[in-house]
């Protein structure tokens, strides 16, 4: 397991928290998700051999937020 904080704009309620947590949990190889509103950003906990910054953005971008 290794973990990694993404930056996330286009956040401004807890109702996008959720979306964004959400969505991450979705991507396979995902054990952890935490999402901060006040920081703008989401900490995950992932397995690297399933799971990587390029799944992650798309996740992040198809919900309509961005990676920043």
């Amino acid at each position: 397991m290794e973990t990694t904080v993404i930056k996330v704009g286009g956040m401004s309620c807890q109702g996008c928290v959720r979306s964004v947590t959400r969505v991450l949990q979705e991507v396979p190889g995902v054990e952890k998700v935490e999402v901060s509103l006040e920081r703008g950003e989401a900490s995950l906990a992932y397995d690297p051999a399933r799971a990587g910054l390029r799944e992650f953005r798309k996740a992040v971008e198809d919900a309509g937020f961005e990676v920043v």
